[in-house]
């Protein structure tokens, strides 16, 4: 069953944040992740909402897309983000439904 990431993120630093997304396309690859969408157009439909990015990624299971998110590779990306004053990110990782 497929396993969606959601991410969102407000940016503070973005040469610093892009140092981040640049390690992240073969790391997709690897892990066989699907981009749904990233960054573009949103509407705020109800409530507060402050972040300006958004990014939905489609793994193959909730394994597999943990293990994306605690590989080596995909940590040492992360830390670009983590610094101070770089950004403020939420991700889950969520379930998909079984195909019908």
């Amino acid at each position: 069953m497929p396993a969606y990431w959601i991410a969102h993120a407000h940016v503070n630093d973005p040469a610093e944040y892009k140092k981040y997304t640049d390690q992240l396309p073969p790391l997709f690859e690897k892990y066989k992740a699907r981009i749904l969408a990233r960054g573009g157009d949103y509407k705020i439909l109800e409530g507060d909402v402050p972040f300006e990015r958004h990014v939905v990624i489609e793994f193959e299971s909730l394994d597999l897309a943990e293990a994306f998110f605690n590989s080596p590779e995909y940590q040492a990306a992360a830390a670009f983000r983590r610094q101070p004053g770089v950004a403020i990110n939420h991700q889950i990782i969520v379930d998909g439904v079984a195909p019908k």
